[in-house]
């Protein structure tokens, strides 16, 4: 949903996150409240306080604005794959990648949640928004290849968008590990935020995550009966 908006960077590009964020809840919250069909980017625009021209210098549509809003969070989860100790596992540095896009959600689960209910009544957008998801899924992998040393010059900086003509052969390119281990780290991430979503009172969301990892991390074992905890069923008589 909105993006966590780090310390780091300049004032400048603080300043277009924060412009950036204020245009999504703007989005979503007067679809939540009037239906997606009738929400302009004129009333997007002047609900989050900035122009339409400066509206069209973050999204090229009024659809973006609720499909591409994890844009610039992937570009900085894939910059820090690549940025990471390497002493750090490749889950490891996944891990912590995603760890630093995520700190602001308990303060912004309201509007995680008016997001995915928006998606939910517009089936159009919600399958834009998984068409972008899988598209920013497989340019995680190709970052983690790199980082791994198993990529190839197809992968390198500067590399034009997946939906280009080239898409075929990269993903020929891609080899599974990657592809898997990007594939285990998002999906790891929305099952963490729906696990804690109805348990907000039980835990924090930073220890759903980082319990969710460790599990990953463990290979993903049989909890023991007695360790059946943060809503996990025990086994039927132990086994």
């Amino acid at each position: 949903m909105a993006e966590a908006v780090p310390a780091s960077g300049g004032l400048r590009e603080r300043k277009k996150r924060a412009t950036r964020a204020a245009l999504v809840e703007a989005a979503v919250r007067l679809a939540a409240e009037h239906g997606v069909e009738h929400v302009t980017v004129d009333a997007i625009s002047a609900t989050a306080g900035v122009s339409t021209r400066t509206f069209f210098n973050y999204f090229d549509s009024r659809d973006e604005v609720f499909v591409m809003i994890g844009a610039d969070a992937g570009d900085r989860v894939r910059r820090a794959v690549l940025a990471a100790p390497a002493e750090l596992s490749p889950l490891e540095v996944l891990r912590d990648a995603l760890a630093a896009e995520l700190g602001e959600i308990e303060q912004q689960r309201e509007l995680w949640q008016l997001h995915a209910e928006v998606l939910r009544r517009t089936p159009q957008l919600l399958a834009r928004s998984i068409g972008a998801h899988l598209a920013d899924e497989a340019g995680l992998a190709e970052t983690l290849a790199e980082r791994i040393g198993a990529g190839s010059p197809l992968f390198a900086q500067g590399r034009p968008p997946l939906a280009d003509e080239d898409d075929q052969e990269r993903r020929r390119a891609l080899g599974l590990y990657p592809r898997l281990l990007a594939a285990v780290g998002t999906t790891a991430v929305r099952v963490a935020v729906e696990h804690w979503s109805v348990r907000q009172d039980e835990a924090a969301f930073a220890d759903v995550f980082r319990e969710t990892f460790e599990h990953l991390a463990a290979g993903l074992p049989a909890p023991p009966r007695s360790g059946a905890t943060s809503g996990s069923p025990a086994p039927p008589d132990g086994r």
